[in-house]
């Protein structure tokens, strides 16, 4: 069953329209492959409390700039929350909280985990992370660009907050009129915030429900031996319950949509289809990185290689949890996975 879109248009490129009473849908430009990401701004007393807010960009700051005297009507922004660590969803962050005065509210694991990877920025790549890549099996040349590219993340993201406030499961927070439920997801990052108004049957789903995509759940050198797809499943479906199959989606991407329910069921479905693709492929031992045909049935660009991989890494420590499968490493540190 297909997402049922809501909205027969969506806002052009750096310009926002309303989809619900006091809530108007920010479209901000991304330079990846995946294009944009949404950004809510809910209607609060005397302002705007701003639901994610872009990567750190000239390009996303004069975009801001027009939206507070546009669509924000010269009010202040109120609160910035952030979904998660991601730099599409932080990157802003703390540039808007020093233009208002203002706190950051998010989970405490996204809060530390992005001050730790922001610190990383200048640094050369760890001992332990070329070993992780290597054991996935890099090459040299592979490993090079990687040395090349770390730190990358912090680039993308402004001077962060020395302070926020955190956000809980099943807090509730007063923005207007309305009370906002925080629902938290795991797995494509450690403690996900979604946020669920019953009276307006709404839910602002970051990356955890997307339209057409699944997130990136992957393992990371910084946990190297995590099983971050198992937290992903088991979030995915605790959320299906706490929510109605008629609420409207406010996902990161894509379009706003109804069919939570059935679009829960098809990410759970998708991955476990994987898994047991996955599973049939091992009767001859992989590293990691051979097993990218059968789990995203194409070949991954370059750039795309470390996701890649941290994504091939979390099915195989689902399986290797579930003892489906064995891991060995050879002589050179490369892990090879068989069927068990």
């Amino acid at each position: 069953m297909k997402p049922e879109y809501v909205f027969e248009s969506k806002p052009g490129t750096g310009s926002a329209m309303p989809v619900a009473q006091g809530i108007h849908w920010l479209r901000m430009p991304l330079p990846f492959d995946l294009d944009h990401i949404n950004l809510w701004l809910l209607e609060d007393d005397g302002g705007w409390a701003v639901v994610d807010t872009g990567i750190s960009s000239g390009t996303s700051k004069d975009i801001w700039r027009n939206t507070f005297d546009t669509t924000m009507r010269g009010l202040p922004v109120t609160h910035v929350i952030a979904t998660h660590l991601h730099p599409d969803h932080i990157g802003c962050a703390g540039w808007l909280t020093r233009q208002f005065d203002v706190d950051l509210w998010m989970t405490r694991e996204e809060y530390m985990l992005a001050r730790l990877l922001v610190a990383d920025t200048g640094k050369p790549a760890p001992d332990e992370a070329i070993r992780f890549y290597s054991a996935a099996g890099f090459s040299d040349e592979e490993l090079h660009d990687y040395r090349e590219r770390f730190g990358f993340f912090g680039r993308l993201v402004s001077k962060l907050p020395e302070s926020y406030v955190r956000i809980h499961e099943n807090d509730r927070l007063a923005i207007g009129d309305h009370l906002w439920r925080v629902l938290i997801g795991r797995g494509h990052s450690p403690e996900h915030a979604c946020l669920y108004c019953k009276d307006q049957n709404l839910l602002i789903s970051g990356d955890q429900v997307l339209p057409t995509i699944s997130a990136n759940v992957s393992v990371w050198p910084t946990e190297p031996e995590a099983n971050p797809l198992r937290h992903w499943l088991e979030s995915l479906a605790a959320l299906r319950e706490q929510i109605p199959e008629d609420v409207l989606v406010l996902p990161a991407h894509g379009k706003p949509f109804r069919g939570a329910h059935a679009r829960i069921d098809a990410i759970i479905s998708e991955h476990l289809q994987r898994l047991e693709a996955l599973h049939d492929h091992l009767a001859e031992s992989c590293r990691a990185v051979d097993t990218f045909d059968v789990l995203f049935g194409r070949r991954v660009p370059d750039g795309h290689r470390v996701m890649a991989t941290g994504e091939a890494i979390a099915h195989l420590h689902y399986l290797l949890a579930c003892g489906q499968v064995s891991a060995e490493a050879d002589a050179r540190g490369a892990v090879w996975y068989r069927r068990a």
